[in-house]
């Protein structure tokens, strides 16, 4: 047969890949956008990442400071990493997941993005010295927490119904849990 054209095998399949390239892009970029700017360029026009005495005179302090950035940073990229390849969406509002999240760092704390972006903000306040990071760090927990409350819940279980109820009455919003929640099947 001359001139035909043929038709993919499985055409859904091609689709999804488009998606999840999409998804993958688009997290990538809000991953510049947001955190990038949140947790590095923000502390670093504040602080242009300078030592000062450490908190109460404790060198020490500064230890703590590099175990909440360590553990931050490979949460939020993880986290960002199930967005794209998991949901089929990004972390961002205009461009959300088609499936509820609930692997990984999910399985413990609800929004383990913000958790990692204030522990990162708030281990450069210890690592450097710098009380404005703290405050820095205290107000972005504040405005993280109405965010949640007052558009993503709502959304969430608007968008998710029960399978997000259920996820909401075993997964906490800020402390996590010390085992992993695992969703019925």
């Amino acid at each position: 047969m001359v001139g035909r054209l043929s038709q993919p095998a499985f055409p859904h399949q091609e689709e999804a890949s488009v998606s999840r390239a999409m998804a993958i892009l688009g997290s990538a970029l809000f991953f510049v956008v947001a955190p990038m700017m949140i947790a590095g360029v923000v502390p670093w026009l504040v602080t242009h990442w300078e030592f000062q005495a450490p908190f109460a005179g404790v060198e020490l302090t500064r230890v703590a400071g590099i175990a909440l950035i360590i553990v931050g940073l490979p949460g939020l990229l993880d986290s960002f990493a199930r967005f794209a390849i998991q949901g089929i969406g990004t972390p961002a509002p205009v461009a959300p997941t088609e499936n509820l999240v609930v692997t990984g760092l999910y399985r413990y704390v609800r929004n383990p993005i913000y958790v990692a972006v204030v522990a990162i903000v708030l281990g450069q306040a210890t690592l450097f010295g710098d009380a404005r990071l703290l405050w820095y760090g205290a107000f972005l927990w504040l405005a993280f927490h109405l965010f949640v409350v007052a558009y993503e819940e709502p959304t969430l279980r608007e968008t998710f119904g029960s399978e997000y109820e259920d996820y909401r009455a075993n997964v906490p919003r800020w402390i996590p849990r010390p085992t992993p929640w695992r969703a019925a099947v």
